[in-house]
């Protein structure tokens, strides 16, 4: 691999519905020398995230757009292969956001040591350590306010934030965690191997009644993942007082007609409800308690994870389109 260029994926249209490979083009682009301050390093994992998919639109969002031509930002870690700036030397590891490229150079600004854990890959920087697992951990304890004895419910609760959410809930004290996930396979992992209380196949029919089954007492605190029919549940599963972190809504994402809302909204007012979305982005100050708390789990065996690990930048797209399609248990990740 030469170090003086970066292969890099780039959108090159807006797909409407579904994206398609045609959206996106692999380009290589020779590096100048290094200026002063500025670092070059050699990627190791770059991270797939649900929230691509929204940015590749051209409407307003808490993100800008992404630039056609321009390469795919997202999360990234790496290591160091060359520097001019104090603080980062050869070897380092090291996260940023400049995404889908092989090799990233930019001011050192851009960049963030991080500690390396023996027996870890650097790619837990980007899932249960990173902002997957800090998405799980401010939704919860910050935008729902889990409260200990509570009955909460995790929608998309196999993937990289909801097994993180699960988790979190058990050591913070909820009396019962129910997940849906879309296969048998994961259904099992989310109570044999997450600490689920209980957990559904959203597939295997309406969620509302399989929720019900699953919390026949109601919840307390709902993290949504999906939006649309899950959202709808757990509206009428609500207990009066209840809370929801609106962290995404993969299930709306590839529509090309604008989605119906829950028909239950009312409940909102009858049950006192509240709810609240949320990017984790506006919650810097909590990322100390975050990784403090996060990193004695992780240590401990209190929290466990998976990764997805797909081999090859050149199959980025093909990853996100995966996990849109919820083919990954965990966070999934690029390993180049």
């Amino acid at each position: 691999m030469s170090t003086s260029t970066s292969t890099q994926i780039h959108l090159v249209s807006r797909p409407t519905g579904w994206p398609e490979h045609s959206n996106f083009s692999t380009v290589a682009v020779e590096l100048a020398d290094l200026a002063d301050g500025e670092i070059r390093v050699a990627n190791e994992f770059t991270s797939v995230d649900p929230y691509m998919r929204g940015r590749m639109n051209e409407a307003k969002s808490y993100a800008a757009p992404y630039a056609l031509n321009e390469v795919m930002t997202a999360g990234a870690v790496g290591r160091v292969i060359e520097s001019r700036a104090e603080g980062f030397n050869v070897g380092d590891p090291v996260l940023h956001q400049l995404g889908w490229r092989d090799i990233a150079q930019a001011p050192a600004s851009n960049f963030r040591v991080v500690r390396e854990i023996e027996g870890l890959p650097l790619s837990v920087h980007l899932g249960i350590l990173g902002m997957t697992g800090f998405t799980a951990y401010v939704g919860l304890l910050e935008i729902a306010g889990l409260k200990s004895g509570e009955t909460v419910f995790i929608s998309g609760a196999a993937g990289a934030v909801g097994s993180a959410a699960g988790q979190i809930a058990r050591l913070k004290g909820a009396k019962r965690v129910i997940g849906s996930a879309g296969s048998a396979e994961k259904v099992d992992r989310l109570t044999q191997k997450y600490g689920y209380d209980a957990a559904f196949n959203y597939k295997d029919g309406p969620v509302r009644g399989q929720l019900h089954d699953a919390a026949p007492s109601g919840i307390d605190v709902y993290f949504d993942n999906v939006g649309g029919e899950h959202l709808e549940a757990a509206l009428d599963a609500f207990n009066p007082g209840g809370r929801g972190a609106l962290c995404g809504a993969i299930s709306v994402y590839n529509l090309t007609e604008a989605a119906l809302g829950p028909r239950n909204m009312s409940n909102m007012v009858t049950r006192g409800l509240n709810l609240k979305g949320f990017t984790v982005g506006n919650y810097a100050e909590h990322y100390p308690a975050f990784i403090a708390d996060m990193t004695a789990w992780v240590a401990q065996g209190k929290i466990v994870f998976d990764e997805t690990v797909v081999e090859g930048l050149k199959n980025s797209v093909q990853a996100l389109l995966d996990l849109m399609r919820g083919a990954n248990t965990g966070k999934m990740v690029v390993k180049l």
